[in-house]
């Protein structure tokens, strides 16, 4: 079968790897359909990017997929970090694989899987991510499916999310890792190199490079303090003097991070990713490269092949000041009502009371505000709720301001200049809600 012909499913078509190998593959002339439970505006290349819930959809239901868009190739880019609201490791990695494969069978087609994993091994696997991706190898293994399994290392590629950014983001700001972190082996790959090698295996019957498993990494062995010594040449903050961060922070962080990942965030930074960074990346690529001819980009040829853009700079800046925003925020609107409600209920219901309101209004007024900025807290604190409620907050601080200028100017001279900072806060609120996409 000729490459022009051979058709792709590309499962996890919005995530970092898949988002690429499927423009890749588009642009070498291969028909791609892409899937994903939900794909951003600019993601959406037309007719053959799909959403659909991939996840609760059964064999039956898949193999009919494969069949009716006559797929030769299912690349599955699937995989969450760790579980959570949303997010069940064992689910995506495991269940979901198995009826993956039930359908391939199902589906009556001579069809490849290119299944993307983790590099390591069972005896230095620990978190569940690793397990359960551990295990949905032994599954696939198993299956009688034609198969390739790829491992990559460390992914540099144009675009920036989860890890990756996070390594971005250290580069940009004077700190460094405690040495036993920095020294972690940390074997990275160019995207470029993982869109070629399933491009590679896309043209191709399904026998040649059959049950085969590839770690695809650079070759020497680098650790994680020089992939991010590489992305501070790159910045131009190599030469900073740094502040070592000790251990306990770095599991502060991630503790941290679990806990927004419980109301729906997906931070970098939680205790999977930290045990997965301490674990390291390394593996050895010298099967792939024999069998594919595939030269893999070094660190310094990726990372460091162009200077570092304006867009670059803020990005890695804005990344980790993302979250402290939304926990300002949170905090800020929580506290602001609560204090009015319980803490200074007298002062703010006497403001209201001492400008002529009447005594019927007050208490309702009072409560009613408390209560909507006790709110807005909330939904800002939840990801799912955020965009809304940073809307809410921008036009109650509007109103607030409109408010008191019509029926008590004279708070905007009072000494602590109460209204006077709410302009700040509406402007952290719009930079917050402008920052709120992952991808």
């Amino acid at each position: 079968m000729n490459a022009d012909i051979r058709k792709i499913l590309v499962l996890g078509a919005s995530g970092l790897i898949g988002r690429f190998v499927t423009d890749d593959l588009r642009g070498r002339g291969f028909p791609v359909v892409g899937v994903a439970r939900k794909l951003s505006a600019s993601q959406k290349g037309g007719a053959l990017d799909l959403e659909l819930p991939v996840m609760s959809m059964e064999a039956a239901t898949l193999a009919q997929l494969l069949r009716d868009h006559r797929i030769d190739v299912v690349v599955n880019c699937l995989g969450v970090l760790q579980d959570g609201p949303g997010s069940d490791t064992a689910a995506v990695h495991c269940d979901f694989v198995a009826r993956l494969l039930q359908a391939v069978r199902d589906s009556d087609r001579a069809i490849r899987l290119v299944h993307i994993s983790i590099p390591g091994t069972t005896e230095t696997d620990r978190t569940a991510f690793s397990t359960t991706k551990r295990e949905a190898e032994r599954l696939i293994a198993e299956s009688g499916v034609a198969f390739t399994i790829l491992r990559p290392g460390f992914v540099v590629a144009l675009a920036a999310y989860g890890g990756s950014a996070m390594v971005r983001s250290l580069a940009a700001y004077p700190f460094d890792l405690p040495a036993a972190e920095r020294a972690a082996p940390f074997q990275p790959i160019a995207m470029e190199d993982i869109a070629a090698t399933i491009a590679w295996l896309a043209a191709r019957d399904p026998g040649e490079a059959n049950a085969v498993t590839w770690d695809l990494m650079q070759e020497q062995p680098v650790t994680l303090g020089d992939v991010i010594d590489q992305f501070r040449e790159v910045f131009g903050t190599g030469r900073w003097w740094r502040i070592v961060m000790p251990a306990f922070l770095l599991d502060l962080g991630a503790r941290l991070g679990d806990l927004s990942n419980q109301l729906g965030w997906m931070p970098p930074m939680r205790t999977t990713a930290i045990a997965e960074l301490r674990r390291g990346v390394s593996g050895d690529p010298a099967d792939w490269m024999a069998a594919t001819g595939i030269v893999p980009k070094r660190i310094e040829q990726t990372a460091g092949k162009r200077p570092a853009t304006i867009q670059d700079k803020w990005f890695a800046r804005l990344f980790p000041i993302k979250a402290l925003m939304i926990a300002s925020l949170v905090v800020f609107w929580v506290a602001s009502g609560f204090i009015a409600l319980v803490v200074s209920y007298d002062a703010a219901a006497g403001i209201l009371s001492s400008h002529g309101f009447p005594p019927a209004l007050v208490a309702p007024i009072t409560i009613g505000t408390s209560l909507m900025d006790m709110s807005i807290g909330v939904l800002i604190a939840f990801r799912r709720t955020a965009a809304f409620g940073l809307i809410a907050g921008i036009v109650a601080s509007l109103g607030y301001m409109v408010g008191a200028a019509i029926l008590t100017p004279d708070l905007w001279i009072e000494p602590l200049g109460a209204l006077v900072k709410t302009g700040p806060a509406v402007v952290l609120m719009i930079v917050a809600l402008l920052t709120l996409d992952n991808r």
